[in-house]
């Protein structure tokens, strides 16, 4: 492996096209030319259109939905920088699909996280780059270097403006209390925690709420919102509790399912998610907003290809 390439190179699979383009254009380049496609038997297609001979190479792609289709093409594109003897590969993975098998529920089930980790090193990859990872412990499953990205000061900065004392930062559930905490430290206001109880997989009952919510406004944190039950029944229990007004943030917009009606008829007022899974217009509601992180992207790459510390990109 050479530990550097001469010049740095952006390719994109096709899972979310607009936010690489941001990436690049915050890098003063382009993205590198690269044909995907589909054979007629349904097997994918790879062809990178242009020399990564020695190069510093980064592949962006989101292993969102449809996930096992953009995860092969991500392999393919690794695979193929590869054998074209590209200097060295970073995958740039906003949205880590397969975050959420990372240990044994039950027994017999597998640990698809690391295999996805074992996946990307087999098939060339030098290091990755991601952001919120669902459990923290997925970074010990690669054997190469991974940068995990945080997407909270994006989210924060956003509502800093608006918060005072009226405020209260919520955790939907036990597992998102670190990342709640954080948030509440940062905006200087209080939180409260809502206990549930899930009979079976995508199925959430509220138990109660830890904290005095009454006539507060409460912004709710976590790092994905998949078929928006926990947020939504959360969002609910909250307003049963006395709450007066209900905002919700995320970085990882999965919305799977019956998110988007659960998420239009729910008393969140407005919803803010980061753009590492491209949500297409027909699942836009006027209560979303998304927000970019192609700078904090670009300034990630440009570190990694620079050999600079990550700390400082927040600052």
């Amino acid at each position: 492996m050479i530990t550097h390439g001469s010049e740095i190179k952006l390719f994109a699979g096709s899972s979310n096209r607009p936010l690489a383009e941001a990436i690049a254009k915050k890098l003063n380049t382009t993205l590198g030319e690269v044909e995907t496609g589909k054979f007629s038997d349904g097997e994918t297609s790879i062809h990178l259109a242009e020399t990564v001979r020695g190069r510093d190479l980064f592949i962006i792609q989101s292993t969102s939905d449809p996930v096992n289709d953009n995860l092969m093409e991500l392999l393919i594109m690794i695979d193929a920088a590869k054998r074209a003897s590209a200097g060295r590969i970073t995958a740039v993975i906003p949205y880590f699909g397969y975050a959420r098998q990372d240990r044994k529920a039950r027994s017999r089930d597998p640990i698809t996280a690391k295999l996805v980790a074992d996946l990307l090193t087999a098939a060339g990859a030098d290091r990755v780059l991601t952001m919120d990872l669902h459990a923290a412990q997925i970074q010990g499953f690669f054997n190469i270097p991974l940068d995990n990205l945080l997407g909270g000061p994006t989210l924060y900065n956003y509502f800093s403006s608006k918060m005072d004392d009226s405020y209260m930062v919520v955790s939907p559930d036990i597992g998102s209390v670190n990342r709640a905490r954080k948030v509440a430290e940062r905006l200087n206001c209080q939180m409260a925690i809502i206990d549930k109880r899930r009979p079976k997989a995508n199925v959430m009952e509220v138990m109660n709420i830890i904290g005095n919510v009454e006539g507060k406004k409460c912004l709710l944190v976590d790092d994905m919102i998949d078929t928006a039950g926990t947020i939504v029944q959360g969002a609910q229990a909250l307003v049963d509790q006395g709450a007066t007004e209900i905002y919700a943030c995320c970085t990882h917009a999965v919305l799977s399912g019956p998110a988007i009606e659960r998420l239009e008829k729910s008393p969140i007022k407005e919803l803010v998610m980061l753009d590492t899974i491209h949500l297409p217009e027909h699942k836009m509601l006027p209560k979303m907003k998304i927000l970019t992180t192609a700078d904090i992207f670009a300034a990630a790459i440009e570190n990694v290809y620079l050999d600079k510390p990550m700390s400082k990109i927040y600052d």
